[in-house]
C-alpha cells in the first residue's frame, strides 16, 4: 500500500462560529475521528486529536496558538492518539484510568487497527502490529456538569455513557452547538464494543433528545442540524429501547 508523507497526513476546513474540523482523510471514514478546534478568547479547545500517527502539533500551527485543552471525548484510540501533546488534558473520571494507561485492547486498537483501516499508511516508521496510544494522564478530571471555560466561551460537560463508560457531550447553550463525540453522529452507532453498555446508551438518548441542539458536530461524518440530531436518536431508540 502507498505510504502518505507526514505533511499530507491532515486536513482543516473552516465551518464557522470559530471552529475548524481537522481529520485524517488516509484513514477510511468509519475510523476516521473529527478533530475539532475551537477558538476562544483566552483558550482554545480541541476535541478529539485522532490516531496520533502523525504530530497534530507539529504539522497543524493552529492547534499551537493559544493554550489549548485538549479533550477527550472518550478514549478509543480514535480519538485520543495525540492527547500526549497538549499539557491541558481533560477527560470524565470514567475513563481517566485508560487515558493514563492506554492499552492496545482498552482503547480499542485491538482488534481494529490493521492496514486495512487506511487507504495510504502512515509515514515510516509506523506498523500496524507495533501501533498503541501514548500515555497522556489527565490534568483535569472531568464530571458531568463541569465547564469548560474559554474566555468569551463556555462548554457544559454532558456525561452520556453507553458507547463508552466516560462519554461525554460538550454544550454551548449561547450558540447551541453541539461537540457530541460518539455519543450521536450520522453514522452507524457503536453499542456492542467491549465496554459499551445498552441500558446506559438507552438512558442517555432518552435524557439528550430533547437538547435545544442547532448544529451538532460529531465524533464521525458529517455535522448536521437539530432535526436530524432528533430523528437520529429517535432512531436509535426505536431499534434499541424494546
Amino acid at each position: 500500500m502507498e505510504t502518505a508523507s507526514a505533511d499530507q497526513w491532515y486536513r482543516t476546513r473552516t465551518v464557522g462560529e470559530g471552529v475548524t474540523w481537522i481529520d485524517e482523510p488516509f484513514i477510511q471514514e468509519f475510523y476516521r475521528c473529527n478533530i475539532w478546534h475551537v477558538r476562544g478568547r483566552d483558550r482554545d479547545m480541541l476535541v478529539d486529536s485522532g490516531m496520533g500517527v502523525v504530530s497534530l502539533r507539529e504539522q497543524i500551527p493552529l492547534v499551537t496558538e493559544k493554550p489549548c485543552a485538549a479533550i477527550a471525548s472518550h478514549t478509543h484510540f480514535d480519538h485520543i492518539g495525540c492527547h500526549h501533546e497538549f499539557e491541558d488534558r481533560r477527560v470524565h473520571a470514567d475513563e481517566a484510568a485508560i487515558l493514563a494507561e492506554p492499552t492496545r485492547a482498552n482503547t480499542l486498537a485491538h482488534p481494529y487497527v490493521e492496514d486495512g483501516i487506511f487507504t495510504k499508511l502512515p509515514p515510516a516508521p509506523y506498523a500496524s502490529t507495533e501501533y498503541a496510544v501514548r500515555a497522556a494522564p489527565a490534568t483535569t478530571v472531568l464530571r458531568a456538569g463541569d465547564v469548560i471555560d474559554l474566555g468569551d466561551r463556555v462548554f457544559e460537560v454532558m456525561h452520556t455513557p453507553g458507547h463508552s463508560p466516560g462519554g461525554i457531550m460538550l454544550f454551548e447553550k449561547a450558540s447551541g452547538i453541539l461537540f457530541s463525540g460518539d455519543t450521536v453522529y450520522d453514522g452507524p452507532l457503536i453499542d456492542d464494543a467491549y465496554h459499551s453498555d445498552l441500558a446506559d446508551y438507552i438512558a442517555s438518548m432518552k435524557r439528550i433528545l430533547d437538547l435545544p441542539v442547532r448544529v451538532i458536530h460529531g465524533g464521525h461524518f458529517p455535522s448536521f442540524d437539530g432535526e436530524k440530531y432528533r430523528d437520529l436518536i429517535r432512531a436509535f431508540l426505536a431499534e434499541k429501547d424494546r
